[in-house]
């Protein structure tokens, strides 16, 4: 018997972040889209536990336990007292290390997947705490839609969306390394006041409304001075993108993928071909949010 979860891509449409704690994290205000952009992560019953992978750049995938889908399927085990025997496969279209969530997806997917599986029967405040132990985006991951994250982005708070907004995601050359990203944020703040972080509510009032250009107007990512001054040519497709009409512009995440917010659809694919014709990235996608987090889709 297989089980397969399709499971979002996200976008961080406000990303504050807070002064650095003494456990090493920072505090957030994390306000996350999941959009449809999908990794689609099939469980089987099997002798060991082993994980495959397929799709774009899957060989930077890791398929050691060090992968998220193999510590969910662990972690889920250890709790109900059962081996965790699967062959997880992993179908990657999510950007890797790109700031996305790609890595985060899988291991809710597998989690979903395993607790379908086993028939664990997991409540979802349980697959909700083990989500967190994984990671800081993996229980948005889990819920997708919009929500807001806080703590270090675990603890959300669903957020209400008025419709689709239509993205543009433009995907760089190798990945950059998140806790590399927080250090470089750090490091240029250097003794300056870090306020605690708070959601902008003209951003949740433009997520409330499904008002793309009031949204424009709000994003905004505190990383995003950081994941530039680590991968300089950022700017070279931030500029593009904003050159060829882009609302808004921003690096996802920790990055190096950036982020064009649009008007609609049609305006997406004028975008889209224009960063594709810039040479300053290596593939382009587009993806509209707010969709559902991780799906059970055969089982």
């Amino acid at each position: 018997m297989s089980v397969t979860v399709r499971v979002p891509a996200k976008v961080n449409v406000q990303l504050a972040v807070g002064p650095l704690r003494p456990d090493g994290f920072h505090d957030l205000a994390n306000v996350f889209l999941a959009v449809g952009l999908y990794d689609v992560v099939t469980v089987t019953a099997a002798d060991e536990l082993r994980v495959t992978c397929s799709g774009p750049d899957a060989d930077k995938v890791p398929l050691d336990p060090s992968n998220l889908a193999a510590r969910a399927a662990l972690a889920l085990a250890a709790r109900h007292g059962r081996e965790a025997n699967v062959h997880i496969h992993i179908e990657k279209d999510i950007p890797v290390a790109g700031g996305m969530a790609g890595g985060s997806a899988d291991g809710a997917a597998a989690l979903v997947a395993c607790d379908e599986l086993w028939g664990t029967g997991a409540s979802r405040e349980e697959l909700l705490e083990i989500c967190a132990e994984l990671g800081s985006d993996v229980p948005f991951s889990l819920v997708g839609g919009a929500a807001l994250g806080r703590g270090r982005g675990e603890l959300l708070t669903p957020v209400e969306t008025g419709g689709s907004f239509w993205w543009v995601f433009a995907v760089a050359d190798g990945g950059l390394s998140t806790p590399a990203v927080y250090g470089e944020c750090d490091r240029l703040r250097g003794d300056a006041f870090v306020p605690a972080p708070d959601p902008s509510p003209e951003l949740m009032e433009a997520l409330r409304t499904g008002d793309a250009v009031a949204l424009a107007g709000a994003v905004a990512n505190d990383l995003q001075a950081a994941a530039v001054s680590l991968r300089p040519s950022l700017a070279e497709t931030l500029t593009a993108g904003t050159e060829a009409g882009a609302l808004a512009a921003m690096v996802s995440g920790s990055g190096p993928t950036t982020a064009f917010l649009v008007s609609d659809e049609a305006e997406a694919e004028k975008v889209a071909e224009a960063l594709r014709a810039s040479g300053t990235c290596r593939a382009v996608r587009v993806a509209a949010g707010p969709v559902p987090g991780a799906t059970v889709t055969v089982g």
